[in-house]
């Protein structure tokens, strides 16, 4: 079947259905991953190395083993579908903008907390913005544009595999002192995975806004950022948008100077929108240079 109907496909399951309530498989790796965490844990690089092989290389050979099935397309569609995060963005994120547009400011911080790491209880209204903005972002690379190249890289195997380690360095990615350590596999192996894609994203998001201010604050601004594929994500879209993103946040108790992204004013709640828009255009890009470079290779190999 085709690459491009397949994510078409999943997509549009993505649309229809959501994200599954129960028993979600990404939860369920989650679950599993904190009971391997529990068993094998110590301040050690090499323990955290031998976690994230028990839980990655079963499941990815798994759906490698998959792929001898007939009618596996199937299997694919279902498989991308329950890794995208498409619609869950959208919705998350639109939580946000209905509370802060009834001025609901403690309602729109709970809604935030949900999204991004930091402590919301803080934030003003143009905070919660500006925290809902970079978590769209930047989700927008790890759970739809990301996620796509590695199917077509690698198909559902590839997929699977980038989702199950984003999901671990969420949990133990964090530079403290219980998962400096540890949690040091699982952050590097992310950023190696991500770091062709966060590119791609990010040329994406100028292609599809303000092109020149993205490019600019994208070179000046993205290696600035602590995470060495966010910064140029979060940075390009920043620019692309024509809103100022970054800035002091607290994290765990402890104020954080960040550098400041993109150009403009900072966001409000409107800009929610207009941020979620840039995702729906950038995925429409996206699915033009795939379907595109599909027909190309069958018209070289015919």
């Amino acid at each position: 079947m085709s690459l491009t109907l397949v994510i078409m496909a999943a997509l549009l399951l993505d649309v229809w259905l959501g994200e599954v309530r129960r028993f979600h498989p990404l939860v369920g790796f989650g679950n599993l991953a904190q009971t391997i965490e529990r068993r094998l844990y110590s301040d050690s690089a090499i323990r955290g190395l031998i976690a994230l092989l028990l839980l990655l290389v079963p499941l990815t050979t798994l759906v490698m083993l998959m792929q001898l099935l007939p009618w596996h397309w199937l299997l694919d569609i279902l498989l991308l579908y329950l890794a995208i995060g498409w619609n869950s963005l959208g919705i998350h994120a639109k939580m946000v903008q209905r509370q802060l547009l009834a001025e609901n400011l403690g309602a729109a911080r709970q809604q935030v907390s949900y999204l991004v790491s930091r402590d919301a209880t803080m934030l003003d209204a143009n905070g919660v913005a500006t925290a809902t903005i970079e978590s769209v972002l930047e989700n927008g690379n790890d759970a739809i544009f990301a996620t796509i190249f590695w199917f077509v890289i690698a198909g559902a195997p590839g997929a699977v595999a980038y989702r199950l380690v984003n999901t671990l360095d969420a949990m133990w990615g964090y530079r403290n002192n219980r998962y400096a350590n540890f949690g040091w596999a699982a952050a590097r192996l992310d950023d190696v995975l991500n770091y062709i894609p966060a590119r791609l994203t990010a040329f994406s998001y100028a292609i599809s806004g303000e092109m020149r201010c993205s490019l600019n604050c994208w070179k000046s601004q993205g290696k600035l950022w602590k995470s060495p594929n966010a910064g140029p994500v979060m940075a390009a879209g920043a620019g692309s948008l024509g809103v100022t993103l970054g800035g002091a946040a607290w994290y765990h108790g402890k104020l954080e100077q960040r550098p400041t992204l993109g150009q403009g004013n900072s966001p409000t709640a409107t800009d929610i929108d207009r941020a979620l828009g840039l995702i729906r255009r950038t995925l429409i890009f996206w699915l033009i240079v795939i379907c595109a470079g599909e027909w190309f290779a069958k018209f070289i190999l015919a």
